[in-house]
Formats: structure tokens, sequence, C-alpha cells
């Protein structure tokens, strides 16, 4: 009966949170985990785009190698992930993704939100910030070439009244906040200044080394155990280094944007006083600045009629002609949609329509460039 006794199961214990904790991964060890799984992720597609090579053609894998490398990271991270397990990084440096608030693993809604934020999302930002980009600047063009051919019939119907006293122009308008984001496009559409700022924060907190990561509350355990007097250094320094650079960076950046418009406001105090005893003031606007070269209109530089070889890399015959006066070019000219014309027939065009006269694309006539042999 004793030995009935003794062979009875003994009672499990009651499941519950674990009393050990192992420490949350330090930078180091986080970066050459995503070091690790990055140089198994281009082998993978450059192996894929071997493939595709041979099947395809070399032209099809050219063509398409941004998205057979994205694919391919995608594939790999489905296949650890996104089922639960651990990457080959993750395995080298021994650690564990956990969430931050639940500190388990991560859940399937995060997983896979985590995959498609850090892969599908920054390649389809990169598809559509240049066309964003080309839209807007198109509009900021059209909206600073108004604003700039306003400007001097404003001055002027002020100055010719007696009773409008002259007002001190400030010093941000809304003229100059659209030529700075003109100037400064790409800069400000970029998503390098976040990524920078993740990074420092990165390099401090030992946290979120990506931004998909720090979204859906993702951080990695180290589960090696460490000794007593066993401690994890951090890259705290490189983080001070980082914002140090940001800092230094920003402010010659203000340096340069406030030298510039005190020159402009110099500049146009000039202007206005020189043109204070004249009845007629030059309206200076994009559509006609004063920069432009001027080229003779009597006796061109350039006559294909008299000399067809005077710039020879024009083909001789029709294409030497003017699409609008149907004559041989003087002083040829190509637009920004690179439709050649005569210089005095495409600025007097321009003038009165600013486009093409062929494809309608909008022109300024600070962009036509005079052709040279």
């Amino acid at each position: 009966m004793a030995d009935e006794d003794l062979s009875l199961p003994t009672p499990t214990p009651p499941t519950g949170p674990s009393t050990h904790f192992y420490p949350f991964a330090t930078s180091p060890d986080i970066i050459r985990s995503h070091e690790k799984d990055a140089f198994l992720t281009a082998k993978l597609a450059n192996q894929s785009q071997s493939i595709i090579r041979t099947l395809r053609g070399a032209r099809f894998a050219h063509a398409h190698s941004d998205a057979i490398q994205h694919l391919t990271e995608l594939l790999y991270f489905s296949l650890t992930t996104l089922i639960g397990n651990r990457t080959l990084g993750e395995e080298y440096c021994d650690l564990v993704q956990l969430e931050d608030d639940t500190l388990r693993l991560p859940s399937i809604t995060r997983r896979v939100g985590y995959i498609l934020s850090s892969i599908l999302v920054p390649w389809t930002l990169r598809r559509i910030l240049p066309l964003f980009r080309q839209r807007l600047r198109a509009k900021l063009e059209r909206s600073i070439a108004r604003q700039q051919l306003k400007a001097p019939q404003t001055k002027e119907t002020i100055r010719s009244s007696p009773n409008n006293k002259p007002k001190k122009q400030a010093f941000v308008t809304k003229l100059r906040i659209q030529k700075y984001i003109l100037e400064h496009l790409d800069s400000i559409t970029s998503l390098s200044p976040i990524y920078a700022l993740s990074i420092a924060t990165f390099y401090f907190t030992g946290s979120y080394y990506h931004l998909s990561k720090r979204f859906w509350g993702l951080r990695y355990v180290f589960t090696k155990k460490l000794e007593e007097n066993e401690q994890r250094v951090g890259y705290e320094v490189l983080g001070v280094l980082l914002v140090l650079q940001i800092t230094v960076q920003s402010i010659l950046h203000v340096q340069r944007v406030s030298g510039s418009l005190q020159q402009e406001d110099q500049d146009e105090h000039f202007d206005s006083t020189r043109a204070g005893g004249q009845e007629v003031t030059l309206a200076r606007s994009i559509e006609h600045p004063s920069s432009l070269p001027l080229l003779p209109t009597s006796n061109p530089r350039y006559d294909l009629s008299e000399d067809p070889r005077a710039i020879p890399w024009i083909p001789t015959g029709q294409q030497q002609k003017c699409t609008l006066c149907l004559e041989s070019f003087k002083d040829p000219s190509v637009t920004t949609c690179g439709h050649v014309f005569c210089w005095t027939c495409v600025c007097d065009w321009i003038r009165e329509k600013p486009e093409c006269p062929l494809c309608r694309q909008e022109v300024l006539a600070s962009k036509v460039l005079p052709l040279r042999g």
C-alpha cells in the first residue's frame, strides 16, 4: 500500500509568471542580429536574381531588381518571424522578440504588422514620393510665378497712391515660405530625419531599432544567462555623436536660410531705391528674371540658314527648322521638355503663354537654355 502511495503523481505547480526574467538586449546585440539578417537576405536576393536572370533574361532581372529584393525579404521573414520562429540573426545573437507591454511572445497581428510595415511600406513610399514631389513642385512654381508677377504691380500701386504710406515688408511671408519649400522639397519630404532621430533614441535606450518595431511595441531580450559581474555595454556614445551632428547641421541650415533672407531684403531695398525716380518698374519674377541671358535679335550668334554646320550635332534638313517661324534656327534654344525653337520665337511665345508650343508642357523662361556648338 505504501508503494502505491509513493507511485501517485505529484501535483503540478500552478502556472504563473516566471520569477526569472531575461535582461533586455542591448544595442550591440540588436545591431549584430540585424546585420546578420541583412547579410542573409542580400545573399538570398542575389541568388534569386541569378535564377530569374536565367529564366527571364538579364534585362528583366535588372528592371525588377528592387521588387526581387523586397519579395525575398518578405519570404525570409514570413518563414521565420511570421510563423513564430526566430530569424537566423536572432538565433545567432541569442535574442527573443517580446511585446513590450505584456512581455509575451508577439501575437500574429503584431508579427504581420511588423513585416508589412518594415518591408512593404518603405517600398511603397519610394514609389509614391517622386510623383508627389513632382506635382507639388509644379504647383509651387506656378504659385511663386503668380505672386512675383503681382508683386511689382502692387508696389507700384502703393507708391502712386498719395494716401498710402510705405510699409516694411514682413521677414517671413507666404512667398518666402513657398520658395523655401521649393528649394528644400526633397529633404522636407524625406524620411531620413525621422530615421536619424529614431536611431539616436535607439542608441540611448537600446530598444526599437526599427520604426516598425517602435510602432508595434516589439523589444528583444537576451536569453543567454549572464554572470553576476558581467555587464552589457551600449552605444550611448554613438547617440551623443549623432545628436551633435543633427544639432550642428540644423544650426548651419538656419544660418544659411537667415543669411539668404537678409541678402534678399537688401537686394529688394536696393532695387526699390534705384527705381524710386522711375515711372516704370520692371517685374522681377521667375518667369523673366534679370539673370536671363539676352541674345541679340537682329544679329543672331548662330544662324543655321547661313551656316548649317554652326551647331554640327543638329541634323541637317527639316530638323534645323523652327516649328514656330518655319525657318532655319536662329540661336536655337531648348525647353525643359526637350523641344528646340529659335530664341526669339520661344521667348515671345512663353511671354504670352508659359507652355511648350508642341507638347503644351509648362515651361518657364528661366529654364530655356540656348544651345551652343
